[in-house]
């Protein structure tokens, strides 16, 4: 004997019928299969959605078609409830029923922390100053900082690639969230600002914030003192582009990362963009929320490295162009050479340079230059060794220094090797035997014949020439 439907399921049923006829096949089957009808009390039916993203999103793209149905179902009195399952951070689910008539905007709802969330009221701005207009949201962008005079190199290609497609399309790449990765001064705060400040220049509606870590703490601690931490959530969730530099600080910090944990799924659930900054990879993060760290590796992960010679070559001059300053070309590669930890101290070596020279009246010249990096870097003025020449001969050629000590007789690695012999003995005391060591246990034999070998095509060939002579421009600019 075939049981019956109870009352809420076959109401529901017909709500079904009539809703497939008004949506797509992938709609319905997304949006309302997983829908369960829980009970029918009198023209009130309830019925259960399995998370409150799935709820808002009904109440946003479906109401209309909701009401209508269940009109026509039910009753012109029909009212539609939610039981909606939130997660509660253990174990298992616990449901929390929504008593929300369908469509009624200035509802009281609970978001996933079950604190009231007030939609279609005025959001609390923690970012204001009593007294101000609440609703002028502050993007708190440098709009210095732009993908303009963002210098690209090998060094953060990717990073710079990924940046801008997100500026372009916040929240429809697979981006989402895009984490900029590196050391102190290579570039990663500059690199955020500027997606925030295209966003804004191409997306003029979207809502862009730029937070430190610390600043997000600080709120986060206020508002809990004051009460208020439901207006602290709801002001985050209503960001379009949220921009968080620093996010190692949340380590330890366990409230601070639960109240994120939730903000950060809200708005990647709606479309919503997430960049973040931090000083190390995803994975060495120490003591952040498996849940938060699975989260920081669902999008793009990208690594900002040391820039090599060439990227901060035009670091310096992109500088000098900013500022309309002009300085010999000699002075600007030695500052390259000598200043290889990130981009923050090569912009500050440029700065003292300029500032010694404005208060001594002086040349900015070579001479200058190196008796400032004297005071700015450790072995400024370095003896030249066969390891240095290694150095700069594999960097002018882009090719790692074991390469021109290993075996292989691929034509450019043995090119490099060659020339790094010629300048050995020609720059250094070191004996033929000597040389050869350095260079994988070769014999003398094989220095002499690349030294005459880097002679005979310095006469006949001009781009070889010209080759040599930058190379040994750059090993002897860094020597008094």
């Amino acid at each position: 004997m075939n049981e019956q439907p109870r009352p809420q399921e076959q109401a529901w049923n017909e709500c079904l019928k009539v809703i497939k006829d008004n949506v797509t096949p992938q709609s319905f089957k997304t949006w309302f299969e997983p829908i369960k009808p829980v009970k029918l009390d009198g023209k009130i039916l309830t019925i259960q959605v399995p998370s409150q993203f799935f709820y808002e999103w009904l109440e946003e793209h479906y109401v209309g078609l909701l009401q209508k149905t269940l009109k026509k179902v039910i009753g012109p009195s029909a009212k539609l409830e939610y039981n909606v399952i939130v997660e509660n951070g253990q174990q298992g689910n616990s449901p929390y029923t929504v008593n929300q008539p369908s469509g009624n905007t200035s509802r009281p709802v609970s978001n996933e922390l079950g604190m009231p969330i007030q939609l279609g009221t005025s959001i609390k701005n923690p970012f204001i100053i009593p007294g101000l207009k609440k609703m002028n949201i502050d993007s708190q962008l440098n709009a210095k900082y732009t993908f303009d005079n963002f210098v690209e190199g090998e060094c953060n290609k990717l990073a710079r690639s990924a940046g801008l497609a997100v500026a372009q399309k916040p929240g429809g790449t697979a981006f989402n969230p895009l984490m900029i990765f590196g050391g102190c001064g290579l570039g990663k705060t500059h690199l955020a600002h500027a997606i925030g400040n295209m966003v804004k220049q191409v997306h003029r509606a979207k809502v862009v914030l730029f937070v430190s870590s610390e600043k997000f703490m600080n709120q986060f601690i206020d508002s809990s003192r004051n009460n208020s931490t439901a207006d602290f959530v709801n002001f985050y969730q209503y960001i379009d582009v949220l921009i968080v530099d620093d996010v190692q600080f949340f380590a330890k910090k366990e409230r601070t990362q639960e109240i994120f944990f939730q903000i950060f799924n809200h708005l990647h659930q709606n479309g919503k963009q997430i960049v973040l900054t931090c000083d190390r990879p995803p994975k060495d993060l120490k003591d952040v929320d498996e849940r938060l760290l699975s989260r920081f590796k669902w999008g793009l992960s990208c690594d900002l490295s040391m820039p090599d010679y060439e990227t901060r070559l035009a670091i310096l001059e992109n500088k000098m162009y900013q500022d309309g300053i002009t300085i010999d070309r000699e002075v600007v590669e030695y500052l390259a050479h000598n200043i290889d930890t990130n981009v923050r101290e090569l912009e500050g070596a440029l700065i003292s340079v300029l500032a010694q020279a404005s208060l001594t009246r002086k040349q900015i010249d070579l001479p200058l230059a190196k008796q400032m990096m004297k005071n700015f870097v450790k072995n400024a003025s370095r003896e030249i060794s066969i390891d240095y020449i290694q150095k700069l001969v594999c960097e002018f050629y882009g090719i790692p220094v074991e390469a021109v000590k290993s075996k292989t007789r691929k034509r450019e690695i043995v090119q490099a090797r060659q020339i790094a012999m010629y300048f050995s003995k020609d720059l250094t005391k070191a004996s033929l035997k000597n040389i050869g060591m350095h260079f994988g246990g070769r014999d003398h034999s094989t220095v002499i014949h690349a030294c005459q070998t880097v002679n005979d095509l310095m006469d006949t060939d001009k781009k070889f020439r010209y080759d040599v002579d930058e190379i040994e421009k750059r090993i002897k600019i860094n020597t008094f």
